[in-house]
């Protein structure tokens, strides 16, 4: 006799599992912690089998009977629906083990390691925002050309033109890695070259006029901050590294005996061992800020606490407090200004590329080459810091002769 949902839903549980049956080999499972669930038995190449096929209330009894009469259809056509229903399940299960966002995020941590950590967080938080949401779930093998392009469309419609090429470039690499580990057959990103809008090239402003260079390092000269801002200021240009690379600046780095400042290639963005040969200026500064800063591990400690290097904007904030607009200097600006007045004053091409960092694309060569050009490069950095004073006392001579000449004339 079939069962009537007023049954159904009337079942107590008692202290041991019992049965009450439908029809055509579908029973309710009523189980002693109260859970109602639904089982059909049935025979397939002469053996008995069961299938489940939910639970109650989640499936209703009208649902389950649809679900009796599928396993029937499909036994007709001799196939066994537990078998089926397995291999639904693995398909999806492997489905998600294969998403984007699954080969994405094995890709990811298999390579951090290797990568800085502000890298490793920027590219997790680039796929998160604006790949996951939309092709994440999307078996790596699905994913097509069009889905890809349309997904980049949506960060280019923001401007973020930068990222969206970025963002390509980080696809690629997953897309290459599925193919190394056998899951995917083709790099969707090479079908959009020359898809996406091209980048806007953005320079950081810097001044490279030497009076106005000058003018600037005098008014750093007069900075009235937090004393470690203040030789960051004052150091930025005698070392033309990137803010990062100064911020995160050790004392155990530094070797004064030797005059160098030996940067471990893991802090590199090129990831290559560099060398900052210190000029006479240079460490006059850096033994200055040693008597205040010297006990603690870091050259710039933050002003909060010591055991963590200042912000990434703490030498753009002081920038601005000098009166410096984003338009006119930047933390980057002072690579830019060594750069440019080194070439015009005639130094060796190859030695300022080296002195700036710029990376040698043969990763072989790049391990040997942190050292080279050392000795022209030292004469280099000397000069630069003699150059940088003269500059910074004629803006002083300048400024004395203006106020007394005002002076006078009051």
């Amino acid at each position: 006799m079939a069962l009537t949902v007023v049954q159904v839903k009337n079942a107590k549980p008692k202290e041991k599992a019992y049965k009450l049956a439908d029809e055509r080999g579908l029973y309710l499972l009523v189980n002693p912690n109260g859970s109602k669930l639904w089982k059909l038995k049935y025979r397939f190449a002469g053996i008995e089998k069961k299938l489940s096929l939910g639970s109650f209330p989640d499936v209703t009894l009208a649902d389950v009977r649809n679900k009796r009469e599928d396993a029937r259809k499909q036994l007709t056509n001799n196939i066994d629906p537990g078998v089926l229903k397995n291999s639904i399940k693995r398909s999806k299960k492997l489905a998600a083990e294969n998403s984007f966002e699954a080969i994405a995020r094995e890709w990811h941590a298999k390579f951090t390691p290797k990568w800085t950590k502000e890298h490793c967080e920027r590219m997790l938080i680039r796929l998160e925002q604006n790949i996951f949401p939309w092709i994440g779930r999307r078996p790596i093998v699905e994913v097509t050309t069009p889905e890809l392009l349309s997904t980049l469309r949506r960060i280019e419609s923001r401007n973020a033109f930068e990222t969206a090429h970025r963002i390509l470039q980080i696809c690629g690499q997953v897309f290459r890695y599925a193919i190394a580990t056998g899951r995917a057959e083709r790099d969707l990103s090479a079908d959009l070259r020359g898809a996406l809008a091209p980048i806007r090239k953005k320079y950081h402003a810097s001044i490279t006029d030497p009076v106005e260079v000058g003018k600037l390092l005098l008014a750093i000269s007069h900075y009235q901050g937090f004393f470690a801002t203040k030789c960051a200021l004052q150091l930025a240009p005698l070392f033309f590294v990137r803010p990062g690379e100064l911020r995160r600046a050790e004392w155990s780095e530094f070797d004064f005996d030797k005059a160098e400042w030996r940067i471990p290639a893991e802090k590199m963005k090129m990831r290559e061992t560099h060398i900052v040969p210190l000029c006479t200026q240079a460490i006059t500064i850096l033994q200055e800020l040693r008597a205040f800063t010297g006990d603690g591990k870091y050259v710039f400690p933050s002003i909060r606490s010591s055991k963590r290097p200042m912000s990434e904007n703490t030498v753009l904030g002081a920038l601005r407090r000098l009166g410096y607009t984003k338009d006119e200097m930047t933390g980057h600006g002072f690579r830019s200004m060594a750069s440019t007045l080194l070439n015009e004053q005639g130094w060796n091409r190859d030695a300022i590329e080296r002195q700036l960092a710029h990376g040698e694309r043969n990763n072989i060569r790049a391990a040997y080459n942190y050292a080279e050009y050392l000795p022209e490069r030292r004469k280099m950095m000397q000069h630069w810091g003699d150059y940088l004073d003269e500059l910074t006392n004629n803006s002083n001579i300048s400024l004395i002769k203006k106020e007394s000449s005002h002076a006078n004339q009051n």
